[in-house]
């Protein structure tokens, strides 16, 4: 029926899912709770007198909406897709999946699709919202169904993407890094055509505008958000199209590659050799007596270690502590994160060029920044989170849970290991903070602040991925969920923001409205921390989290960097050793080595 068995069966078992009705009326209750924010924020500042500052109330609330569900979409369309496949694999329910008489694409189509659901449900759901807001006025019926249909076409290539290179790739870590980059290189390459068109190196500006919303998601939501937007509206519309024809020509090519190469990738020679390891450490066999297909010669120097012979050779010495040895002296997450390393490298020539950039033309710190960090941050997350995951998929937490590794040693050799692995998206970003001092772009005393805050949102993340990583037993919503905080975090500080300088210059009364937003929040940050490892510090931090951001923002805006750096320190600092404890000294509960008497 319809794609095939695996998502006719998620259409029928996801309503019986208590989450599945949760999810959609959490996301259309917070699309509500922002309009009332923004309109409590009009009404409580400014006099709303004609039905033309109704209008410009709801087409500034629009173009704020529009974008914030795009970037929601296309974060988890392409999360929920890579983790779906990567979770199988980590399984080896994949390989049963590929026994049966399932065609390729009933199984990569299937996947894909079952995997969006949610996503499609959650846009189903906001639709009423968003048409709720023409009533406001300067909005037309015709720029929703424009940014509905944009958003679909990047979910559908965000989530194609994702699916494909989970079925290409091994580690979940190096899926969601490929994917991540690749996002963030399609952003990044747009912004860099436009610069070039502005140059006149491609023609110039007018030439390269009537491409811009074909060229990216963001572009393209911005453009269909605008008002005014109608199907006879000059080349709006043609660019559009563009888009939507684009991303869905990427979705098919994606598609078409994963049907071809599924059963050619998988099982992987990483899953072969790995049973063969497996074999012939339980039966015994030497070199010789096996077959000539899995012969020593075609096997990795990691098969013929586990042989009876492999005492007689030299051992290495292992650290005082393992984990750490373990993640920084072997290839944990794979040999591909070299390949992602490089990958980033020219992303951050990219950046580098942009802050350049823009420092010589204004002189203050440069949004081309900003996205650097965020895939950093968003990166040594994942990287943290899927070096627990992992190891429970495989059965090898279970294997440390008996051995002497004591709770710091493993929390502290994940964490040094995830810093380690993923140096280069730290040390980078700070070292472009650095050049912004002598560029003049930063005080010493706000060079200051922007390092060590920055030095502490990456230990934030890395230890979110950790406590995630613990509390969770099931992988893909481990992933998820810690993804999805520091996402959410991310999001809400940008749209917080927005808000306050889009409907109200007067920060003292701003307070009340954002009341909501707060409480929100913290209920939010509790479920997504707390729920699974209760602790009083952990439920603290969640009600701290969005007030002291929401006085972090108002201090931002208003220059004072001090509080900034106060506020943001004392807060994460906090929830950074809210989670740490549990995760140290109720560790042996949490992962079930011991039970609470």
């Amino acid at each position: 029926m319809l794609i095939g068995p695996i998502f006719t069966r998620e259409l029928n078992t996801a309503p019986r899912r208590m989450r599945f009705y949760l999810g959609r009326a959490v996301y259309a209750a917070g699309l509500v709770g922002l309009i009332s924010t923004a309109w409590l924020l009009v009404t409580g500042t400014q006099e709303v007198r004609s039905v033309g500052d109704m209008a410009r109330f709801g087409s500034t609330l629009f173009q704020i909406l529009a974008p914030l569900q795009m970037a929601l979409a296309l974060f988890f369309s392409a999360v929920l897709a890579a983790t779906a496949v990567a979770q199988e694999k980590d399984r080896r329910t994949l390989v049963l999946l590929l026994l049966t008489s399932l065609s390729n694409s009933e199984l990569v189509l299937g996947k894909l699709f079952s995997s969006l659901l949610q996503v499609f449900v959650l846009l189903l759901a906001g639709a009423p919202i968003f048409l709720m807001v023409t009533l406001f006025g300067g909005v037309s019926l015709s720029q929703v169904g424009w940014v509905y249909a944009v958003t679909l076409a990047a979910v559908l290539a965000a989530g194609s993407l994702g699916s494909a290179v989970a079925l290409w790739r091994e580690k979940t870590f190096q899926t969601l890094a490929i994917v991540f980059l690749a996002i963030v290189s399609w952003l990044a390459s747009t912004e860099v055509l436009l610069a070039a068109g502005r140059t006149g190196w491609l023609g110039g500006a007018g030439r390269i505008t009537q491409w811009e919303a074909g060229l990216s998601p963001w572009r393209a939501i911005l453009l269909a958000s605008r008002p005014n937007l109608g199907l006879g509206s000059g080349g709006a519309s043609p660019s559009l199209a563009i888009f939507v024809a684009a991303s869905i020509g990427i979705a098919a090519v994606a598609n078409a590659i994963a049907i071809w190469r599924v059963r050619i990738w998988n099982p992987s020679r990483e899953t072969q050799f790995r049973r063969v390891e497996e074999e012939r450490f339980q039966r015994g066999v030497s070199p010789a007596n096996l077959p000539a297909a899995s012969s020593p010669s075609r096997l990795p120097a990691s098969v013929e270690s586990l042989s009876p012979h492999a005492a007689r050779q030299k051992t290495r010495e292992v650290w005082d502590n393992p984990i750490l040895w373990r993640e920084v002296r072997t290839w944990a997450h794979g040999r591909k994160v070299l390949a992602i390393r490089v990958a980033y490298l020219s992303l951050f020539v990219l950046s580098a060029l942009a802050v350049r950039t823009a420092v010589a033309e204004g002189g203050s710190i440069p949004l081309a920044l900003v996205p650097l960090v965020v895939l950093s941050l968003m990166l040594v997350n994942a990287l943290a989170v899927t070096s627990i995951t992992n190891e429970r998929d495989l059965g090898a937490l279970d294997l440390l849970l008996v051995t002497d590794v004591t709770p710091p040693e493993f929390v502290w050799g994940k964490i040094g290991g995830a810093f380690y692995v993923a140096k280069e998206m730290v040390i980078l970003p700070l070292a472009l903070c650095l050049y912004l001092w002598p560029a003049g772009a930063l005080t010493l005393e706000n060079l200051i602040y922007l390092t060590l805050a920055l030095g502490l949102a990456y230990l934030f993340a890395a230890t979110l991925g950790i406590h995630t990583g613990i509390s969770y037993v099931n992988s893909g919503a481990a992933v998820a969920v810690s993804l999805g905080t520091v996402f959410f975090l991310l999001v809400g500080i940008a749209t917080c923001a927005r808000i306050m300088m889009s409907f109200s210059g007067s920060f003292e009364l701003q307070l009340t409205p954002f009341l909501v937003f707060m409480v929100g929040g913290a209920i939010a940050m509790y479920v997504a921390l707390g729920v699974r490892n209760p602790s009083a510090a952990i439920g603290w931090a969640s009600l701290a989290c969005p007030v002291f951001t929401f006085v972090a923002i108002t201090s931002y805006l208003q220059g004072q960097t001090l509080g900034v750096f106060l506020v943001v320190v004392g807060t994460y600092g906090f929830t950074t050793a809210a989670m740490l404890v549990p995760a140290i000294y109720e560790f042996d509960v949490a992962t079930g080595r011991t039970t609470q008497g």
